[in-house]
């Protein structure tokens, strides 16, 4: 049974992104030393296009080989003419209004997000699936997810795009790790408790 994981960044009050769900603020806080920790551990995280001009497409995945990620986050890639955003893993969209995927390595999700998430994750392979953004996509799988890696920006929002959009539930999780950088990032890794 491989895991699930909802690999994501957010701000010290919780939110991945402004209230349209843009998290360029936190983006612009990755500074060499946390790049370095996202190179050697979660290589695969990084968008195929960001990459490239970097030197390091050839970085073989550690953790992951599939990813899921929401209609939004899909389409900040879509937005700069990318169809396949990461093409070192298998790609799916969980999206009810994206009728046809614009590119044949893009899978669409558009019904029984659950069902075909636990079929994936039953799936036989020493890789995890990575879980990346959105709230409502979170929201929907909070249920299915294994484990959470939470990357803790140092700045406060306000207001924005939550974690988990997702009815009242208390879900406990065990924390399995956490590590600092100097530039304020907190990355804590929780386990779902069984």
């Amino acid at each position: 049974m491989r895991d699930l994981t909802y690999f994501i960044a957010c701000s010290i009050d919780g939110f991945i992104g402004d209230p349209e769900g843009d998290a360029s603020a936190m983006v612009s806080l990755v500074d060499a030393e946390f790049f370095d920790f996202l190179k050697t551990e979660y290589p695969e995280t990084l968008p195929t296009a960001g990459r490239r001009p970097l030197g390091i497409d050839d970085l073989p995945n550690k953790r992951f080989d599939t990813i899921v990620q929401g209609r939004r986050s899909y389409d900040l890639a879509l937005k700069e003419g990318v169809t396949s955003p990461y093409a070192h893993m298998r790609q799916y969209v969980a999206s009810r209004t994206l009728g046809e995927s614009p590119d044949p390595d893009v899978e669409i999700i558009s019904d029984d997000l659950v069902g075909r998430v636990r079929a994936l994750k039953a799936e036989d392979s020493a890789y995890g699936i990575y879980l990346c953004g959105g709230a409502e996509l979170a929201g929907a799988l909070v249920d299915e997810i294994d484990e959470l890696v939470i990357k803790t920006y140092p700045i406060v929002q306000g207001s924005g795009m939550p974690m988990f959009a997702a009815g009242f539930s208390v879900t406990p999780f065990t924390l399995e790790s956490h590590r600092a950088f100097g530039n304020g990032t907190l990355v804590r890794t929780y386990r779902r408790q069984r």
